[in-house]
């Protein structure tokens, strides 16, 4: 039976992103996009007995081992190893975890890439800016990048509430208080409501999930703070849609208005393979000027990429402007590049002709 500490140790080994520990599958360890598979198969005890290792490590309630329709999500750190986040789980009527390596210390937006219109935004004093993109895309570590460059840039009050806490801020020129759903406070919305009375400067929600959080938030962004959050779409427009669309019809109008005032940045990325078996994340920069404000107001989101593209000037970013970007540097490949780009088409002809030259 291998034990907990031997399977983090060689999650880190590799510079893993996620362990995969479910019965009827070998340890599984996810490498630059890849999984990485050990020999012996793990068994429903053997799981088990890792969930129980790991409730026992960050002195947890088992709380998921004792109500079959609970899943549990958490974060745990271990000295001179580094954090992870869980989330332990039942199928199949067994125990299973998948965890995410985080390791000690914050990201440097200079070694990962993040381009300076995305650290920009954290110059932002007020308003709402939001980071889009699919799980695992990377919005969180571009969070920290951006809640550290503040914490070392001006003073303030930071609340951040994460579900769970990933990446942990010390106090530095800004006072830095964390919490996580479910140990610190109950849900998003409480939350969100505690921190309007703790003199904030800064808030990071970790994830706009329905109607009465969007709501709360955008009250709380009215407030004169800064409001960092994200959502699961892809590009600026589709995530000035899903806001708007949560909203019943009745209230849109209502809600254009108010995010038309509010909304400073959104920043969207995703994760693409390169040449070299790694991944890169590319990046879309919409800041929100009087054309930006205009279209949303109005009701033609549809316009905003287009309005995004001639923003250059301003430190927007296209995202098909980025991947064609990494084309041009050697770093993907022309299939890499239509595939992930936002229009196959356009993208194809500018490719063919940037070869054909």
């Amino acid at each position: 039976m291998v034990e907990l500490n031997d399977i983090l140790q060689e999650a880190l080994r590799l510079e893993a992103s996620d362990v995969f520990i479910i019965p009827g599958l070998p340890l599984t360890f996810k490498v630059l996009g890849k999984q990485e598979r050990a020999k012996d198969m793990l068994h429903p005890d053997d799981t088990e007995k890792i969930v129980r290792a790991i409730y026992t490590q960050c002195g947890r309630h088992n709380r998921v081992l004792e109500d079959e329709t609970f899943d549990d999500d958490f974060s745990f750190s271990i000295a001179s190893l580094g954090r992870f986040r869980a989330n332990v789980f039942h199928q199949r009527s067994s125990l299973a975890v998948v965890l995410r390596v985080i390791r000690f210390g914050l990201p440097d937006a200079s070694r990962l890439g993040i381009p300076a219109p995305v650290m920009r935004a954290a110059d932002i004093r007020n308003g709402l800016i939001l980071v889009t993109g699919a799980t695992g895309s990377g919005k969180s570590t571009t969070l920290a990048c951006m809640i550290d460059h503040i914490n070392k840039n001006r003073e303030g009050h930071i609340i951040t509430m994460e579900d769970p806490i990933e990446f942990v801020h010390r106090h530095d020129r800004c006072i830095v208080t964390q919490r996580e759903i479910g140990n610190d406070v109950v849900d998003y919305i409480h939350a969100l409501r505690s921190a309007l009375r703790e003199s904030p400067d800064v808030i990071l929600l970790g994830e706009m999930r329905d109607h009465e959080t969007i709501e709360v938030a955008m009250t709380a962004a009215e407030t004169g703070i800064l409001l960092f959050s994200t959502l699961h779409t892809q590009g600026a427009a589709n995530a000035v849609d899903r806001i708007i669309d949560i909203y019943p019809a009745g209230q849109q109008n209502q809600i254009r208005l108010q995010l038309a005032m509010m909304l400073r940045c959104v920043i969207s990325q995703q994760l693409i393979p390169t040449v070299d078996g790694a991944v890169t994340a590319v990046f879309e920069v919409m800041y929100a000027n009087t054309a930006i404000r205009s279209l949303i107001r109005e009701g033609k989101t549809h316009q905003i990429d287009a309005t995004i593209r001639s923003g250059a000037s301003e430190g927007m970013i296209a995202m098909d402007e980025s991947i064609y970007d990494l084309f041009k540097k050697g770093r993907i490949t022309q299939e890499t590049a239509v595939k992930y780009c936002n229009n196959p088409e356009a993208m194809e002809r500018r490719l063919n002709a940037t070869v054909g030259f």
